[in-house]
């Protein structure tokens, strides 16, 4: 054994856990369901970094019920109102908590955004749902997150698939987690130099081993050995609608290089605003259910104009409004809704919804994922159309979020194929 292995060997993190044995679970959850909560209860600390539409929201819940104890679920803006939902489906009692005051015995859910309204030593058990939402935040920020929650025996996170070059992600989970810290995580598994962090060449089998023994990870019930009866996606169809430039646009004769730069992007953007309203409009108006991304605030409210029958849910609505909104969408009194990824790109279920438009695009490969997931998961009966409604200028966009999309695509399969192995061994131990 090289001298590198030896200290690979000794600096082993194979997480034993501190949790407790398995305990009654709802009948309705599937076999690889309650596998995945028997083994998260064992170790006390875990992340279940599973595909949309896989019953995150179930397993959290029937996670913090078989705890036993008093539990927070923090959850992304208007996700707890759905989480409460599902647990009334589940026979989990779960209510809505908007600070510390509203917190019952049992289990809770509330907004990242009132965090600090809550006490942490008042719970036993903390769920994170979307906990990829901790490399959103600033570091201040996201160091009071982890401090907050680092005596709480009972921890969850829950999130879909992250790409192993995720570095930033994963450490944040692992830190939160109480398993190591961000510095003990790159000084063990990496190394950094002119291309950025990448992991030790001897390194690879040990650390998704180490990382199998706190975290799952699947994008089909297959990933650990059952069937995928339930869990076949629809087609999912992307179109491009590129608006041709008139013109020069953000003082630059080429429109590829108007999106040089921030301020270039957004002057793209801005230059061909309302022809793209014009084109979304075009798409959205009819009969059929609609959902329309947008990146500015101008670009929403033009848009929920030139849509009558659209209901536009901003920034500054109320959480009322805004839980008023996604009834009336899911319920098929709204037909179409005209928002933000920061709104509702993170956490909704809407596979009643088939159809949708973004309205420009940002170069993050996360938020387009996100918002395409709403209705694109498990769940979905149809298939899901989506519209990318650009300026020739800003094509470069599309491209560079179709190489993220190709990277992460193959990235996420090659952490499932390093874990499979030590995954099942952990489910069944």
């Amino acid at each position: 054994m090289s001298g590198y292995a030896e200290f690979l060997e000794r600096k082993r993190r194979v997480w034993a856990g501190a949790g407790i044995e398995s305990a009654d679970l709802p009948e309705r959850l599937f076999d690889w369901q309650a596998a995945i909560i028997r083994w998260a209860l064992r170790k006390g600390r875990a992340a279940i970094f599973a595909d949309c539409g896989l019953g995150k929201t179930p397993m959290q819940l029937a996670w913090a019920q078989a705890t036993g104890q008093r539990t927070l679920i923090l959850a992304p803006l208007c996700v707890a109102d759905q989480t409460a939902a599902e647990g009334a489906k589940f026979g989990i009692p779960v209510h809505y908590a908007a600070d510390q005051s509203q917190a019952g015995p049992g289990i809770s859910v509330t907004n990242y955004e009132r965090l600090h309204l809550f006490d942490p030593s008042a719970f036993g058990a903390v769920v994170l749902d979307e906990s990829s939402i901790l490399k959103s935040f600033d570091g201040k920020t996201r160091s009071a997150l982890i401090a907050a929650w680092g005596r709480t025996r009972f921890r969850l996170c829950c999130t879909a698939t992250p790409a192993p070059n995720d570095i930033a992600e994963l450490a944040n989970h692992a830190e939160f987690l109480g398993l190591v810290t961000r510095s003990e995580f790159l000084a063990t598994w990496f190394v950094h130099d002119d291309e950025g962090w990448r992991m030790k060449k001897h390194a690879v089998k040990p650390f998704y081993r180490w990382l199998a023994s706190w975290a799952v990870a699947l994008r089909h019930p297959s990933d650990l050995g059952y069937p995928d009866d339930g869990f076949i996606l629809p087609e999912l169809r992307i179109h491009d609608a590129v608006i041709p430039a008139g013109g020069p646009m953000g003082g630059m004769l080429f429109p590829s290089m108007a999106v040089k730069g921030i301020q270039g992007r957004l002057a793209a953007r801005r230059g061909s605003l309302t022809d793209r309203v014009a084109a979304a409009a075009s798409l959205m108006n009819g009969h059929d259910s609609w959902i329309a991304w947008c990146g500015l605030n101008q670009e929403s409210e033009a848009l929920a104009a030139a849509v009558p029958d659209a209901l536009e849910v901003c920034g500054n609505d109320s959480y009322a409004e805004k839980v008023g909104a996604v009834h009336s969408f899911v319920n098929g009194e709204t037909r179409a809704l005209v928002t933000k990824a920061r709104i509702l790109g993170f956490g909704m279920n809407f596979q009643h919804c088939s159809r949708m438009v973004f309205v420009g695009l940002s170069d993050s490969y996360e938020t387009y994922y996100q918002c395409i997931r709403r209705e694109w998961r498990y769940g979905q009966t149809q298939p899901v159309d989506v519209w990318i409604v650009v300026s020739e200028a800003e094509q470069a966009i599309v491209d560079n979020v179709r190489r993220k999309e190709q990277t992460a695509a193959s990235m996420a399969r090659d952490l499932l194929a390093e874990m499979t192995e030590f995954e099942r061994e952990e489910l069944t131990a």
